[in-house]
């Protein structure tokens, strides 16, 4: 009995091996050769890709806890806790819709010029290599992700203390699909754009800067009209906005040599130029306040820095250090006028000061990048068949449409949304600040 019970225990044992074999044929069978990548085939260069995964990492930097401290900082009276909370819930809800559709809208295969096609979603195929690059594409994704998600905090700042965070929670993921990811594709993912302007948008002075400035410009306007600043800024508020600027300058840094997809001396170069493009800006934008009698201080040091590197952004990877300190202080002057002529003209308050800094910046960038380009300026040089003046009417086209769409596709998303749940607060919530009735949550 003992003999034949050890058999039939040992043919159960057979029996249960082979049907968990049968079970992981089945799913590799379902699952299919293209689902992951295979380590086999894996023929990345290691040190190339090391260097993105850090840059993307440093570059979310920018995002979390960067921008979205310093829109903590810009809040004024009791919205802190709430516009930072704004910030970092949409961030990740649009991480999610990224990993869904996003990735593949701006960068799957490219079809008829306008959208990605559909074999990356739920980034379920990705290839072994990045086409064009050392670095697999799970490496492109997650540091492309890290472009995404920034335009999403810049825009939680635009309405601090003015947005109901049901509204943004919906609002932000949408955006970064319907806007974001279209005109990332039609840039710099091989789309029509590309193909007919040949834009130079090397960190995304356009595809991130101007959509973000444009987009936020838009939410500030739409219904009711931005109340002036009630009282000024407190210590910690300005504590917060330095600290996000010092983070969001490393993180941006960090971004534009990721952007060379390999660690060499492209990679070098951009940020190199990314940070002299950041420094030229704060310098400015403090001279330009002692010059028209507003005395320097850390507030207007963050905004240079933010403003320097939205103007270096488009640039960053052609242009010498020379070149890109001159592109930041140009670029800086203009905004700082734009800025000025928002504040004496309209009461957007701090929504018209982000926007001349990015919008007007990211501009500024690329049309500046044509000059600065030329060899003898030190830049990497046009391409043998281009002009100066077919690469400034590129640049200039590409602005003009980045621009219309954005708006439009703010506008139309805004509206849609606000059928479900209010933009704004009611005016007794805005008075007493968001913050407060806040509910701590489980």
């Amino acid at each position: 009995m003992n003999g034949m019970g050890r058999t039939d225990g040992q043919k159960g044992k057979a029996g249960h091996r082979l049907a968990l074999l049968a079970c992981s044929l089945l799913l590799a069978s379902i699952a299919g050769p293209a689902s992951a990548q295979s380590g086999a085939l894996d023929i990345a260069n290691t040190g190339d890709t090391a260097w993105v995964l850090a840059a993307s990492v440093l570059a979310l930097a920018a995002t979390l806890p960067g921008f979205a401290l310093f829109a903590c900082g810009q809040a004024r009276g009791r919205n802190q806790i709430t516009t930072l909370y704004q910030g970092m819930a949409a961030v990740l809800a649009s991480a999610l819709a990224w990993a869904v559709a996003g990735y593949t809208l701006a960068f799957g295969h490219t079809t008829g010029g306008w959208l990605g096609a559909g074999n990356a979603w739920m980034l379920r195929e990705l290839g072994n290599l990045r086409a064009g690059s050392s670095v697999p594409e799970s490496g492109f994704a997650l540091f492309q992700s890290t472009s995404a998600l920034l335009p999403v905090a810049i825009l939680a700042a635009f309405r601090s203390g003015r947005m109901n965070t049901g509204w943004f929670m919906v609002f932000a993921p949408l955006w970064s699909l319907v806007a974001y990811a279209p005109l990332a594709h039609a840039i710099w993912g091989g789309g029509w754009i590309s193909e007919k302007f040949f834009p130079m948008d090397w960190n995304g002075g356009i595809v991130i800067g101007l959509a973000a400035g444009v987009s936020g410009l838009v939410l500030a306007l739409v219904g009711a009209e931005r109340e002036p600043v009630p009282s000024p800024m407190s210590p910690l508020g300005i504590l917060l906005v330095l600290l996000g600027a010092a983070l969001f300058l490393v993180g941006r840094v960090a971004a534009s040599g990721g952007q060379a997809l390999t660690g060499n001396d492209d990679a070098a170069a951009a940020m190199l130029a990314t940070l002299l493009g950041a420094a030229a800006g704060a310098m400015t934008w403090l001279l330009l306040g002692r010059a028209t009698n507003r005395p320097p201080g850390p507030l207007s040091l963050a905004r240079g820095i933010l403003c320097g590197l939205a103007c270096i952004a488009p640039a960053a990877g052609y242009v010498s250090p020379g070149g890109a300190i001159a592109i930041g202080a140009i670029g800086t002057t203009v905004s700082y006028g734009l800025a000025r002529t928002l504040q004496a003209r309209t009461r957007l308050g701090d929504a018209g000061m982000l926007a001349s800094v990015f919008a007007g910046g990211g501009a500024c960038g690329s049309l500046l990048v044509v000059p600065f380009i030329q060899p003898a300026l030190g830049g990497t040089g046009l391409p043998s068949d281009t002009s100066l003046m077919d690469q400034l009417i590129g640049q200039t086209a590409t602005l003009a449409i980045a621009t219309v769409w954005v708006a439009g596709a703010t506008l139309v998303l805004a509206t849609m949304v606000s059928l479900i749940r209010p933009m704004r607060p009611s005016q007794e919530r805005i008075e007493q600040g968001l913050d407060v009735g806040t509910p701590e949550g489980f």
